[in-house]
């Protein structure tokens, strides 16, 4: 009921923007703009962006700049169509095997750093990790393989807000019709409990529900058959209900410490606790729908539509860091204090990674990535590299 409301509320704020007084379901999900509809209120930044010399960027200097150069070219795929990185993307796709010291030259000559600062002035934030997991699994259900893998269901309608406010890029609502009502979308128990009513959706199998939901929270995977093939498959959609932590939910009943509030730690439970299982997962209503992906790409596709690259790419918050920039990140290993400076670059979003100062680190495929991932909880500074010509937000006064 609560999600329904909420939903409800922010589709009457939409609503009552328009000058039409009847609705019926949209034909595509680019909304038409009405006539004499006032403009919402810009929302306020994210953070702050301060201009800084290079030499706060601690080791700057000492990082192997290729890689993250390799991931930016990719980025520029993208960024190349716009005004602002133009000139930049195209001067890095005709470098030809640069050295390391060509690379340094090039960012600091084409662009200027900026230290990423959060809206209560603070200057540190959270760092979290994610991984490409490997599931067994099946292309036909069995007894075996029982937990389904939906592809995005045709009836989920997507409401793009930017079609209409360009503030309102980054906000998109879900839900389907009913009769002649738009409701939100299925939650996850109401998909877990009523699994018929996305059968034709389904397109794998897989054998561990603890891990599927997992795969839900990573956004990518791959699945492996028992004939050895393997299938990659990556984020098609999802059901637009908030995400919700299960480790917190756990911490919060008191069936878990905090220190153990990790990917491992849940899984352990989870194996020790199978009764309790299913109602702990429907605790987070966001639930997650995939596509098969090609073979032979490079890595999951993040949500800025290019390949991810392990241990340079992270998930950021759109609002505070330009999609595709380059950024540096100052944190520690997972775990431990030992310093972890980088150059990554901003190639895709999450569910919970809202803010300012806040990255999910993408640590790449197999069991060390997952082991890392899993423990990554660390605090962390950014400063985002933008080209000449940026206009860095400030926050609105009060």
């Amino acid at each position: 009921m609560k999600n329904q409301t909420r939903f409800t509320v922010v589709l009457l704020i939409l609503l009552s923007a328009c000058s039409t007084k009847t609705i019926s379901p949209p034909q595509s999900d680019q909304p038409a703009a009405p006539a004499t509809a006032p403009a919402p209120e810009k929302p306020q930044a994210k953070s702050i962006h301060k201009p800084v010399q290079w030499s706060k960027l601690p080791g700057w200097t000492q990082d192997d700049l290729l890689p993250a150069w390799q991931a930016f070219v990719k980025s520029c795929a993208v960024l190349k169509k716009q005004p602002l990185w133009k000139e930049s993307c195209e001067a890095a796709q005709a470098m030809q095997k640069p050295t390391h010291a060509a690379i340094r030259a090039f960012f600091e000559r084409d662009f200027a750093p900026y230290q990423v600062i959060n809206p209560d002035t603070t200057e540190e934030g959270l760092v979290t990790g994610y991984y490409e997991p490997l599931l067994k699994g099946s292309r036909k259900p069995s007894k075996r393989y029982r937990h389904a893998i939906y592809s995005a269901p045709a009836e989920l309608l997507t409401i793009d807000l930017g079609a209409t406010y360009p503030e309102l890029k980054d906000l998109r609502l879900r839900g389907r019709v009913e009769g002649r009502k738009i409701m939100p979308y299925y939650t996850r128990a109401d998909i877990m409990n009523n699994p018929g009513v996305l059968d034709k959706y389904a397109f794998l199998w897989v054998e561990d529900e603890v891990e599927l939901f997992f795969l839900h929270v990573q956004g990518s995977g791959r699945i492996v058959f028992d004939n050895g093939e393997v299938m990659k498959i990556g984020y098609a959609d999802q059901n637009g209900h908030p995400y919700t932590s299960i480790g917190k939910v756990l911490v919060q009943r008191g069936e878990m410490a905090l220190e153990n509030a990790s990917m491992q730690g849940i899984k352990q439970w989870g194996q020790k606790n199978p009764q309790k299982l299913p109602e702990l997962l429907q605790q987070n209503p966001r639930y997650i729908f995939f596509r098969e992906l090609p073979a032979d790409s490079s890595g999951p596709l993040g949500a800025l539509g290019v390949p991810l690259t392990a241990g340079r790419s992270i998930a950021i918050d759109p609002q505070s860091i330009p999609q595709g920039a380059p950024v540096f990140l100052a944190t520690t290993w997972p775990n431990t204090q030992k310093p972890l400076n980088r150059l990554m670059v901003a190639q895709d979003v999450g569910s919970a990674i809202k803010g300012g100062i806040r990255a999910d680190f993408f640590w790449g495929f197999g069991q060390d990535a997952a082991n890392q991932a899993g423990k990554m909880k660390q605090t962390g500074k950014m400063w985002v590299l933008m080209p000449h010509g940026y206009q860095a937000p400030v926050l609105s006064k009060q």
